[in-house]
């Protein structure tokens, strides 16, 4: 199993910026694919940014620009910084692992952008 725990969510006003952080513990050897995700109300999930081990970084259109995933290995934490945000960013951003063993999948965390 992998499990996930996510943090760095909150209130922000439009224009501002947030990081959120997704550290994995478990059997993090398996995992080949970090991600996440965010479902705002009576929407469905959608991807945000992912990368893929050994490859490069792939982003929704509505947050390029303004949205970089990375990964520090040795704390096996992947992190979305968001800037330049806007209220349709608003959402519950989960954290999101492929691994041989399965996708498993943070609690999420609550972004809230609004004046």
């Amino acid at each position: 199993q992998v499990q996930l725990v996510e943090s760095g969510g909150g209130l922000v006003q439009p224009g501002g910026s947030l990081r959120l952080s997704c550290a994995a513990s478990g059997n993090i050897f398996t995992i080949y694919r970090m991600g996440w995700y965010r479902q705002a109300p009576g929407k469905q999930r959608e991807l945000v940014a992912a990368m893929a081990s050994g490859g490069g970084p792939n982003y929704a259109d509505s947050v390029k620009g303004r949205f970089t995933i990375s990964a520090d290995n040795a704390k096996n934490t992947v992190y979305l910084q968001m800037n330049s945000l806007k209220p349709e960013d608003t959402a519950v951003y989960y954290c999101h692992v492929m691994s041989r063993l399965g996708a498993f999948w943070g609690q999420g965390t609550q972004v809230t952008v609004a004046s």
